[in-house]
């Protein structure tokens, strides 16, 4: 048995770690965390100096135990987690543990670091073994506090005040507020028409396009940015018009030609962040998908640890690139000297090196022999290109600038319209021959890579102007955040950090918080709700610069400036006074963001549009009337902001009656829990693909009969007195009584079974049980249309509560499995 036992995070890293250290090391995998925060009150406890109870995960005791076995047959112990706060956690909780155990007893304890998995890096870090970091701990200790303090005392008081099942998060919040403003911005923005005049001029027949830059002497604008706008009607753009083609009499006349050359330096190395960003422009990978990409890719040794702030990269990395540069493209191709990169983060992370291959001379087409997932050797390219760019030399412009006046030159500054030609070729590839950055839309600062190539023009020659145009504009909305201008603007805020981005994403759209319109995000009515109550009520706590003040203070307590339990005690007691006094003081109706859109024409009633706790709907009258008021929920892609009273009143329209069939027996149609469905008598017909509001009484007799047929053809036997059918199923023929379901013999016809022998099948079989094993209740026909939701009493208010969570709650909100690191 080897005497050396090291630790890592997932079995993929701990294969490849083994091969580089021997026989002498065995090497395992803790599978993540080992151990979590209890989930029930007290967890985290203010009142005895927020000391934090600790379980063992469930389904990682195996893992644990076979650790230990190891252990107790080794003498020293290597923790090989990864080299940041949560790594630290992981290695720390597991050490603890053992210690717990008296697995440790006698054994040497060694924390390894590396920040690539290669032989030397491995082994070098072996050798030069450190100590397990305290404020590090801390500072995940810090981190995990605050958000199980936030998230389990903000989630219970939204299931109070708004709809059961929500939840808050200290990040996730301010980035759900972020998505909203920008969705009111949008809401509120007022086009503003504006128009350009561009000319197109020809010389030895070669065209070229120029705009308008001053008009009558005077400096002519179409600055979105800014607003500035000269011409903002068709009447004024058209008067332009004439007023030009009149002076320039069919020609231009060049005023003056400037030439420059423009350099354009390479981008740094990844980060984190920046490559999350990237790879959503480029690839179009959520962060999620990103991260899980570059995890394996670290884990088997292609690239440099994925979570890091840094910009900077070793002696070594840079001389690997410089030296594929010089294979690849020439010494041409080279910065003058080595390119240093700055980390702008004002507390940057852990990690010391930025993103980037462990081997620059392994190149995206000799990696494809050993990357197998294809979305693994994208990224990979991704990483190369952008890493081995930044020690390449910058790429050169030559830019030439030519105003064009209308006619001859000499005009008086009052009758003097002057045009602007600019274009630009590329003389030095540089960078570009290996890397193009994308940019989001909303970027105006970008230069561009296009080359425009004008004709040669010199002072005093005349071109001809061989077209006016005037074109139309309208000023745009700022554009909604995409993953990528999100993780951009959360980093620029300094809020979280780009390794908790991932989760916090997948846990608004996970809340129904969000919705994807493309790549972009649009904020449900909910999300809208929920992020107007914390705005409202919690403004200190959700706003921009308090988080990024949080995430500081948790830096320097990873750095040893400052202890955390008192930074904790300095947040905890004025967030859970607010807590306790809106939990007293704010109603229900307050929250629901009740919008009345009109009055019922016949009763004359109010009608609004509100939130409930099973969704939007609309609600005639209200709980003062002496009759009880009418609900209608929202339809599927139908938002609370755009109803109208016409809409309200269309919805409110239904259950509606539709006459009689022949045999007297009532029709009509409504919607209900499982859509819009037909009434007929005392069964009910789902409706599919017809309009339930345009419904007609032929069409609905219809859809009856062909539900009946339908009945009829997958009935073989139908004892009615008894409560026993003989179906055809989707797996074959079946007898239930709705309580119980038995399978027909197959060497019975189903046609020919009788009531005994169906009775005493059912006997033998199991009771049909639900989806978490209780007792299924006897099915029942379609539900008839039921209100969305009916407006409750606000419940007694609670003081802020620390951790208590029911079980049915649990499974009401627990969120999609996460990665190994902890979401804020």
């Amino acid at each position: 048995m080897s005497r050396n036992l090291v630790i890592v995070e997932s079995p993929a890293k701990a294969k490849t770690i083994k091969k580089y250290l021997g026989p002498e090391f065995e090497v395992l995998a803790s599978y993540g965390h080992v151990r979590d925060l209890i989930e029930k009150e007290g967890a985290v406890d203010p009142a005895q100096d927020f000391a934090m109870k600790y379980q063992l995960i469930e389904k990682n005791r195996p893992r644990v135990d076979a650790i230990e076995r190891a252990l107790r047959k080794a003498d020293t112990l290597y923790l090989a987690t990864d080299p940041d706060r949560e790594g630290e956690a992981i290695s720390w909780h597991l050490a603890e543990i053992l210690r717990e155990r008296g697995a440790l007893d006698g054994r040497d304890l060694r924390r390894v670091r590396f920040y690539e998995i290669t032989r030397d890096a491995v082994r070098g870090a072996v050798e030069h073994y450190d100590a397990l970091n305290d404020n590090l701990v801390n500072a995940q200790q810090a981190r995990r506090a605050l958000d199980y303090l936030v998230g389990f005392n903000l989630s219970p008081l939204l299931w109070r005040k708004i709809k059961p099942g929500l939840s808050a998060g200290r990040v996730q919040s301010v980035a759900l507020r972020l998505i909203c403003e920008r969705e009111d911005e949008i809401s509120r923005f007022l086009r503003q028409e504006y128009w350009t005049i561009e000319a197109d001029a020809a010389r030895n027949g070669a065209r070229f396009p120029a705009r308008l830059i001053e008009y009558r002497g005077e400096r002519f604008e179409a600055d979105v940015q800014k607003g500035r706008f000269s011409i903002t009607g068709a009447d004024a753009a058209h008067e332009a018009e004439r007023t030009i083609l009149a002076a320039a009499a069919g020609q231009l006349t060049v005023v003056a030609v400037e030439r420059k050359p423009r350099r354009r330096n390479p981008p740094p190395p990844f980060t984190t962040s920046t490559l999350q960003q990237e790879a959503a422009r480029k690839l179009g990978f959520t962060a999620r998908r990103t991260m899980q990409a570059a995890q394996r890719l670290y884990e088997a040794g292609f690239i440099t640890y994925m979570r890091t702030d840094s910009l900077s990269l070793s002696q070594d990395a840079v001389a690997g690139i410089r030296d594929t540069i010089r294979a690849t493209w020439g010494e041409r191709a080279l910065s003058d000297g080595i390119n240093v990169y700055r980390t702008r983060a004002k507390n940057a992370q852990e990690a010391h090196e930025a993103i980037r291959p462990t081997a620059a001379a392994l190149t995206p087409q000799q990696a494809e022999q050993d990357i197998h997932e294809a979305e693994q050797r994208r990224l990979y390219a991704l990483i190369w290109r952008r890493a081995v760019a930044c020690q390449m030399a910058p790429a050169v412009f030559d830019t030439v600038a030519v105003d064009l006046q209308a006619g001859r030159a000499g005009q008086a500054p009052a009758d003097r319209h002057l045009f602007r030609a600019t274009g630009q070729t590329l003389l030095e590839p540089g960078f570009l021959a290996a890397y193009h950055e994308d940019h989001d839309e909303d970027e105006t600062d970008v230069e561009s890579e296009e080359e425009q190539r004008l004709p040669p023009l010199e002072t005093g020659e005349t071109v001809t102007l061989a077209a006016l145009r005037p074109e139309q504009h309208f000023t745009q909305p700022p554009p909604r955040y995409t993953e990528a201008s999100l993780v951009k603007s959360l980093e620029s805020h300094g809020i979280g950090r780009p390794s908790t981005y991932a989760s916090i994403i997948e846990t608004l759209r996970y809340r129904k918080y969000v919705e994807m319109s493309g790549r972009a995000f649009v904020p449900t009515d909910i999300g809208k709700i929920v992020s107007g109550f914390l705005v409202r009520y919690f403004e200190t706590w959700v706003d921009y610069g308090f988080t990024a003040v949080m995430e500081d203070v948790l830096d320097e307590i990873s750095n040893g400036d400052k202890a955390w339990r008192p930074e904790l005690a300095r947040f905890w007691e004025p967030f859970s006074e607010r807590v306790r006094h809106i939990a007293q003081t704010v109603t229900r109706e307050e929250v629901a963001l009740s919008r009345e859109v009109g009055r019922d024409p016949v009763s004359g009633k109010p009608i609004s549009v509100r939130m409930g706790q099973y969704g939007p709907f609309v609600q005639q009258g209200t709980r003062d009337d002496p009759d009880k008021p009418k609900f209608a929920s929202l339809l599927p892609g139908q938002r609370m902001d755009e109803v109208t009273l016409e809409d309200a009143l269309r919805l409110l329209s239904l259950p509606r009656e539709l006459g009689h069939a022949e045999d007297g027996t009532l029709v009509s149609v409504g919607r209900g829990q499982y859509g819009p469905y037909v009434k007929y008598g005392g069964k009910f017909v789902s409706i599919r693909d017809d309009d339930p509001f345009t419904l007609t009484l032929p069409r609905a007799l219809e859809l009856v009969a062909a539900k009946q047929q339908a009945d009829r053809e997958r009935t073989f036997r139908d004892f009615p007195e008894a409560g026993v059918q003989v179906l055809k199923g989707r797996y074959g023929p079946y007898v239930t009584d709705r309580k119980r379901n038995a399978k027909v013999p197959k060497d019975r016809d189903p046609a020919s079974l009788t009531l005994p022998e169906c009775q005493a099948l059912l006997a033998a079989a199991p009771e049909r049980k639900g989806r978490f094993g209780r007792r299924r209740a006897p099915a029942a026909a379609p539900k008839p249309a039921t209100p969305a939701a009916t407006p409750r009493k606000a419940k007694a208010a609670a003081a802020p509560r620390k951790a208590k969570t029911s079980t049915a709650a649990k499974k009401k909100t627990t969120a999609p499995r996460k990665g190994r690191k902890s979401g804020d």
